[in-house]
């Protein structure tokens, strides 16, 4: 929901020729920089307003949501996974809920393997006799968690580092939870520029 209030602003921008010169969308500085658009007409600024107020109101929603998800989660026994879980770049409060819900105890699935399998992420494969013949993900499984998990797999195109706010979420776990995560980030990294290059 937030994502389409701030496409379609974006888009109402640049069908009257606005473009952001600086780098980073949706930050203070582009926020700043939207505010101080003007129009001549009276429907284009009508128009703008209600644009950016559906972002304002959808943002306030999320946060709402976040707060309320973060408060009730710290009364629940999964308290403990989800800070395992937000041990992983890309994967803050909210995904780390959501993947709790969707998936349920993760212990059950004795392998990644078969935890990707169930999630509908690894490839299909249509082979008969000596014949091989591979495909896309099956995208059979739950939809929701999939979308969580390819989403976060984003974040390790970029070199391996822990942020200030990854060190920030990590810095009241376990040592080995620390070193999983880092071995982690390392590898889809690095498996991440093997399947692009």
């Amino acid at each position: 929901m937030r994502l389409k209030a701030r496409q379609q602003l974006k888009a109402f921008l640049l069908r009257h020729g606005r473009v952001y010169p600086g780098k980073t969308a949706w930050s203070r500085m582009h926020l700043r920089w939207i505010a101080d658009q003007r129009f001549e007409q009276s429907a284009d600024q009508l128009a703008f307003a209600e644009y950016q107020h559906a972002v304002e109101d959808t943002q306030a929603r999320v946060e709402r949501l976040s707060d309320a998800l973060e408060h009730s989660v710290l009364c629940e026994q999964v308290a403990s996974v989800v800070a395992a879980l937000r041990a992983l770049r890309g994967i803050d409060t909210v995904s780390a809920i959501g993947l709790v819900a969707e998936i349920g105890d993760i212990g059950r699935f004795a392998t990644a393997r078969q935890l990707m399998g169930y999630l509908g992420l690894v490839p299909s494969e249509h082979s008969s006799g000596a014949t091989l013949r591979r495909g896309a993900i099956t995208k059979t499984g739950n939809a929701h968690a999939r979308r969580l998990l390819t989403e976060s797999a984003w974040n390790y195109r970029f070199v391996p580092r822990v942020s200030n706010e990854l060190r920030t979420r990590q810095r009241t776990l376990a040592q080995p939870i620390r070193e999983h995560a880092w071995k982690a980030q390392v590898r889809l990294c690095a498996k991440f520029q093997r399947l692009r290059s």
